[in-house]
């Protein structure tokens, strides 16, 4: 049993007022996330930063677990804190990651695919770039991200998807701020997106998930 599973069925009070479903990511959460000015979670402590091995393990099989039969044969993600999660999910997927860079580097010669990401957290708008040896005709291809605000980098990540001729399977995302409508928007055009936690409304005094039915 994983720690997803042992949390499942249980509830806390967190806020004065609000009760919000308590799954593992989302006690994670409570525990160590804060809550900064302009929108922004910091889970430094354990997720883009300083990253907890054993807890990231079991989001990687998670993950594995919601896309287990969709024929994932290659995950996608965007350098650089994307890259940790999607790691842990290939590995328990058994299939490769790669990884988008940006703008090109010195490493990154020949053909390419390229779109353009703005960032939400930076303010900056970056081209984005993966080989053309990596992604082919074919593939199925899963987006693995450790943030989801206004959906621009799965925007950007799908955009180098289809300028291959491959499939995108869907996003899987560790932590997406609902409240931002950027995944509510894509899951409305079609896009499969599953979220370990979603959080609805954050302040500094509180915040408060989506009940999910994963």
């Amino acid at each position: 049993m994983t720690i997803f599973e042992r949390y499942a069925c249980t509830s806390c009070c967190f806020s004065v007022s609000e009760v919000v479903p308590i799954k593992a990511l989302e006690e994670k959460i409570l525990k160590e996330g804060k809550v900064l000015a302009g929108g922004v979670l910091k889970v430094g402590s354990f997720l883009n930063q300083q990253i907890d091995t054993a807890f990231l393990k079991e989001m990687g099989a998670e993950i594995a677990r919601l896309y287990r039969d969709s024929g994932v044969n290659k995950i996608l993600t965007i350098e650089a804190s994307g890259i940790a999660i999607a790691v842990a999910a290939a590995y328990e997927m058994n299939v490769p990651v790669v990884f988008a860079k940006k703008n090109k580097s010195s490493n990154v010669s020949g053909d390419i695919y390229s779109s353009k990401v703005e960032s939400f957290t930076h303010r900056t708008v970056n081209s984005i770039v993966v080989s053309k040896e990596f992604i082919s005709k074919g593939d199925r291809i899963l987006i693995v991200d450790d943030f989801l605000a206004n959906g621009n980098a799965l925007l950007g990540l799908s955009e180098l998807i289809t300028q291959a001729g491959a499939t995108v399977v869907g996003a899987a995302i560790a932590i997406e701020k609902g409240f931002q409508k950027g995944g509510d928007e894509l899951r409305a055009k079609g896009m499969r997106i599953e979220s370990l936690a979603i959080v609805d409304c954050m302040t500094e005094s509180g915040i408060e998930f989506r009940l999910q039915n994963n």
